[in-house]
C-alpha cells in the first residue's frame, strides 16, 4: 500500500507537507495548481467555486497564503478568485508562487497583499490571448494559433495609419490586406485589453498598491500589461523584475528547510495535475480534483 501511495502520488503523501507549511507561516494554506500541459486546464469560474466550497467548509481563523502554480486562464475568474480569498480571509490573502504563475495566474497575485517567491520564481505578462487561424484554416480549439491581442491591434492600426497617412502611392494593397480583419472583433479586443488592464489596476489599488493612484499603477506595471515589453506572453518575469515594478514581495531561501518542504509539494501536485487529473486544491485535511 505504501509502494502504491508513493507510485499514483497519493493525496497523504502531500498533507504533511501543506502541515509542516502552515506551521513555518502560521496560517492557513491552500493549494491550487493547474496542468501547463492540458488545454481544459484553465482557470475558470468553475475554480472560483471548488474554492469557496473548501473555505467554506474550512474557514481560515486569521491570514490565508495561497500556493499558487499555473499557467493562467480567464482574467474575470481570477477576479473571483481574489474576491472569494479576500472575503474568507476578512482582507488577509496573500500568495505563494513555488514554479510558475503566468497570465491569469499573476492576476490572482495582484489581488494578494503579499506574494512570497524564490528566485527562481515566475510571474508572466497578463495582456490577453486570443485564439487565431490562418486562411482556410478549420477554426477548431485544436489547432488554434493563440496571439496576443495587442500585436492584432497594433497590426491593424498600423495598417489604417499607413493607407491614410498621405504616402502610399497605391491603396490597393492595403485595402486588400484590411479586408482580412474585422472591425468588430478589433473593438472586441480592445475591450478585453481594458479589461484585463482594470483588473489588474483594481486588485491592485485595493491592497498591495493601496493609496496610489490608478495612472502610477499603471506605469509600475507596465512590463505586465504591454506585450511589446516583454514579446511573449510566456516570456519569465522574475522577483528583481517583479520588485521594480512596486509588487510587494516576500524572498524565500533556496537553502532553507520551508524551501525543500514547499518544493516536495510543487513536484508531487504538479505530478498529480499532469499525470491523474487536471486541477487540485488541497489543504492539510482536505483535496479536491478536476
Amino acid at each position: 500500500m505504501t509502494v502504491m501511495k508513493e507510485t499514483n502520488q497519493h493525496e497523504s503523501l502531500r498533507r504533511g507537507l501543506i502541515h509542516k507549511i502552515e506551521s513555518a507561516y502560521k496560517s492557513k494554506i491552500v493549494t491550487f495548481f493547474t496542468s501547463f500541459r492540458k488545454r481544459n486546464a484553465m482557470i475558470t469560474d468553475s475554480d472560483a467555486e471548488m474554492m469557496e466550497s473548501i473555505l467554506a467548509s474550512e474557514p481560515p481563523s486569521g491570514r490565508l497564503i495561497l500556493i499558487l502554480n499555473s499557467p493562467g486562464g480567464q482574467a474575470l475568474a481570477a477576479e473571483r478568485i481574489v474576491n472569494v480569498c479576500r472575503s474568507y480571509a476578512g482582507g488577509d490573502f496573500e500568495v505563494l508562487v513555488p514554479h510558475m504563475a503566468k497570465s491569469a495566474a499573476t492576476m490572482i497575485c495582484f489581488g494578494a497583499s503579499k506574494i512570497h517567491v524564490s528566485k527562481t520564481a515566475e510571474l508572466g505578462p497578463v495582456d490577453p490571448q486570443v485564439p487565431y487561424w490562418g486562411d482556410g484554416v478549420e477554426q477548431t480549439e485544436d489547432n488554434a494559433n493563440w496571439i496576443s491581442a495587442e500585436e492584432y491591434v497594433r497590426s491593424y492600426d498600423k495598417l489604417v495609419e499607413s493607407a491614410s497617412d498621405g504616402t502610399a502611392k497605391r491603396l490597393e494593397p492595403f485595402i486588400q490586406q484590411l479586408s482580412r480583419y474585422d472591425a468588430r472583433f478589433i473593438e472586441q479586443l480592445r475591450s478585453i485589453q481594458k479589461l484585463s488592464s482594470d483588473i489588474c489596476v483594481r486588485l491592485l489599488k485595493s491592497s498591495m498598491m493601496k493609496g496610489k493612484s490608478e495612472a502610477s499603477i499603471r506605469k509600475s506595471i507596465d512590463p505586465f500589461l504591454t506585450q511589446k515589453k516583454k514579446s511573449s506572453h510566456g516570456r519569465m518575469i522574475n522577483y528583481e523584475e517583479a520588485e521594480e515594478c512596486g509588487l510587494r514581495l516576500q524572498l524565500i531561501d533556496l537553502h532553507s528547510e520551508l524551501w525543500h518542504t514547499m518544493w516536495e509539494l510543487y513536484v508531487r501536485s504538479n505530478w498529480s495535475v499532469n499525470c491523474r487529473c487536471e486541477k487540485l486544491m488541497e489543504t492539510s485535511t482536505t483535496a479536491v480534483q478536476a
